[in-house]
C-alpha cells in the first residue's frame, strides 16, 4: 500500500512540476515496478484548460533511474471518452471516441472507435473509426470502416457572405 501512495505520488508530482495535472476517480491502482496508475470510475482529468473524462484512464510512466525523474510516457483513456484540448497554437478542439491515446513526448493523439473531434472557432468536424492527429507536425490521418467512411465537415459560411446577406434583408 505505501508503494501505491509513493507511485501516486510521484505520479502526480511529476505531471504537477510543469503545470497542475488533476485526477479525480473512484478508484486508484498502482504497480510501481511497472510505472502504471490505473483510474477507474468517473475519471476527470484537468490540466490547465485541458479535460479529459472517462470510465478508465491509464497512465504509464518511465523507467525508474537514480539520476532522472519519472515522466508520463502514455495515457490511455477507455470508455465514454470525451475531452477539451486547447492546442500550441491556442485552437480549441472537442471530441470523443471510444478509447483515447495520448503520447505527451511527441503530442501525439489517437482516437479509436466512434472517434469525432470538432475544431471550435472554424467549426470543422471530423469523424472515423480510427483518427491519428500530431500536434508537432500538424498533420493528421483518419481511418473509417466499410460501413462507416471517414466523414469530414467544414462550415462554408464566412463573414463576407453573412454580411452580404444581413445587408439584403
Amino acid at each position: 500500500m505505501r508503494n501505491l501512495f509513493i507511485l501516486l505520488f510521484f505520479t502526480t508530482s511529476i505531471l504537477m512540476a510543469s503545470n497542475k495535472l488533476i485526477i479525480d476517480a473512484k478508484k486508484f491502482e498502482g504497480n510501481d515496478s511497472k510505472g502504471i496508475s490505473i483510474f477507474t470510475g468517473d475519471v476527470k482529468l484537468r490540466k490547465q484548460q485541458d479535460k479529459l473524462d472517462s470510465d478508465k484512464l491509464e497512465v504509464y510512466m518511465s523507467k525508474k533511474s537514480a539520476n532522472k525523474k519519472r515522466v508520463p510516457l502514455k495515457y490511455v483513456a477507455i470508455g465514454n471518452v470525451s475531452f477539451t484540448i486547447i492546442s500550441q497554437n491556442k485552437k480549441e478542439y472537442e471530441g470523443k471516441g471510444n478509447k483515447v491515446i495520448y503520447y505527451p513526448q511527441e503530442d501525439r493523439y489517437v482516437i479509436i472507435g466512434n472517434g469525432f473531434i470538432k475544431e471550435r472557432v472554424e467549426d470543422r468536424k471530423i469523424y472515423g473509426e480510427k483518427i491519428f492527429i500530431d500536434q508537432k507536425t500538424g498533420q493528421a490521418r483518419v481511418n473509417g470502416t466499410k460501413n462507416e467512411p471517414v466523414r469530414f465537415i467544414i462550415n462554408l459560411d464566412d463573414n463576407k457572405t453573412s454580411k452580404d446577406k444581413k445587408a439584403n434583408k
